[in-house]
């Protein structure tokens, strides 16, 4: 979907690619409205708590990346390790196993694995640091949304029941989730009249009660009871980081994408070098395999624990050279904005009257490759998101970013790799079949061609199409002349032109 430049020159123009049609549209609806970039991605955000609630929320955390003539930010508000209690009153994970039908994966939930949340503080900062409209107006229509119902598509009811365990493990999970015994299916109208009012609240008060006030005091006296381990001084303390984004050439280009702590970032930049000093060309799927298969081995206890180090950037370049939902907008006067949510899977743990979903980030084995409960207390969780955007000749290029975990510098990598050394339309990057190496295994989708894949210490998995397990891209681009859009298939997206 594409609009010819010169059409979209005026602030009221632009394009939104998200992970659910409401979510799109809520973004190009406030860039008509006069609003910028980050208008129109806090907006969305606040919709897909709404629209796409298994992947994200109010207790969620996520990475925003804003790139503007006066500067360019990352803006964390991650999930945050809380201190666990060390005298045995802690509750121990429970585990569920989630089919995506081709691959099975092993999540962790309940309330030990809950961590500090943080998109509350996220959506307040990107308004206040950046927006031009009151908070209030974003808000309201998300509330009117999650008072009204939004009804399942395709793409949240597979989720849906993929996490029909998770979804029944509580009484307060199953009474959001499940009607006549049995989760909500496709058509099926979900309506949260506690997630309205929080985020009426939100736009009204801020943030405040969501850290210091009766909403925080509600989560931490749950998860008290519960065996969990958030305590009201360390909400009280959370607060959303302004960080200088990741820089890394490739080709021609420049992308910024985001830095330590998070994970993802870093590694996708490893990738794209590996791939850049190779020569010039498309890669072939041995040459983009052999890339990802040597920024995952570079994924050590000492890279997990160096994350947090001051300078560890500069040393991992120099000696070397999740559930989730992406918004990426692109408006009229050529500011950009990416962000990235996720709530993991979802622990499991709704706070009665607050709309709060707490996160299962505690529990994600993707995130924890050390080990469960090994990072310290305040620290900021390793993520693989990485909200990026591609700069040729000083000029935004490419917006994105992906959900999808440890599927997220994959997918962007092909991505970017489609739009700058194929010569692909945004589109047609983000809808071309992926591959995904982890592990020692190959995954891949319909038409990748695998003859030319060493099978050398690896095993393949082919998945028989295409497949929520290989990410989520939604992108916007600047490219020939033309403003473009895509959203990826695998997890119900669209782009919006404004």
């Amino acid at each position: 979907m594409s609009v010819p430049a010169e059409e979209a020159g005026n602030s009221d123009r632009g394009f939104v690619a998200a992970g659910h049609p409401l979510t799109a549209q809520a973004g190009a609806r406030v860039l008509r409205e006069g609003g910028n970039a980050v208008d129109a991605a806090v907006a969305a955000m606040l919709t897909s708590f709404v629209a796409e609630p298994l992947l994200t929320g109010l207790g969620a955390g996520g990475h925003m990346i804003v790139v503007s003539d006066a500067e360019t930010v990352v803006l964390d508000f991650f999930v945050q390790a809380p201190r666990r209690a060390g005298d045995g009153s802690a509750a121990e994970l429970e585990a569920v196993d989630v089919s995506f039908g081709d691959a099975v994966q092993v999540f962790y939930i309940g309330p030990a694995s809950c961590g500090i949340y943080g998109t509350p503080a996220g959506v307040c900062t990107a308004s206040a640091r950046w927006g031009t409209m009151p908070l209030p107006a974003l808000a309201a229509p998300a509330a009117q949304l999650a008072r009204e119902g939004v009804a399942l598509n395709a793409q949240q009811a597979y989720i849906a029941k993929i996490l029909t365990d998770l979804l029944c493990s509580t009484h307060e999970c199953a009474a959001l989730w499940s009607s006549g015994g049995r989760v909500l299916r496709e058509g099926d109208v979900m309506r949260d009249p506690d997630l309205a009012d929080a985020i009426e609240r939100l736009g009204s008060e801020g943030a405040a009660p969501f850290y210091t006030g009766e909403i925080a005091a509600a989560v931490c006296d749950l998860l008290a009871r519960l065996g969990g381990s958030i305590t009201p001084d360390q909400l009280a303390a959370y607060r959303a980081i302004e960080r200088e984004p990741l820089a890394v050439r490739f080709r021609d280009r420049e992308v910024l994408t985001n830095p330590p702590p998070a994970a993802g970032g870093a590694l996708l930049a490893y990738a794209l070098a590996l791939l850049d000093r190779a020569g010039p060309g498309p890669a072939s799927t041995e040459e983009l395999i052999g890339a990802m298969e040597a920024a995952q081995a570079q994924r050590t206890p000492e890279f997990i624990e160096g994350l947090g180090e001051e300078g560890f950037l500069e040393r991992f370049r120099a000696s070397r050279l999740g559930s989730t939902t992406h918004i990426s907008v692109l408006d009229g006067r050529g500011m950009a904005c990416a962000v990235t949510t996720t709530n993991g899977e979802g622990s499991g743990v709704v706070v009665p009257g607050t709309g709060i979903h707490l996160n299962n980030v505690m529990g994600e084995e993707d995130l924890n490759p050390l080990g469960f409960h090994r990072h310290p207390a305040g620290r900021r969780m390793p993520s693989m998101m990485a909200p990026s955007v591609v700069m040729r000749d000083g000029e935004v290029e490419l917006v994105l970013g992906s959900a999808g975990s440890n599927r997220i510098r994959s997918a962007l990598l092909q991505t970017i790799i489609g739009v700058v050394d194929r010569g692909l339309t945004v589109e047609q990057a983000v809808h071309a079949p992926r591959v995904h190496f982890e592990d020692g295994v190959v995954y891949h989708e319909p038409g990748i061609e695998m003859d030319s894949v060493s099978p050398a210490g690896r095993r393949f998995v082919g998945f028989h199409d295409s497949n929520v397990f290989f990410g989520g891209v939604q992108a916007v681009a600047h490219h020939d002349g033309l403003i473009e859009g895509a959203g990826d298939p695998r997890r119900g997206g669209v782009a919006v032109r404004a």
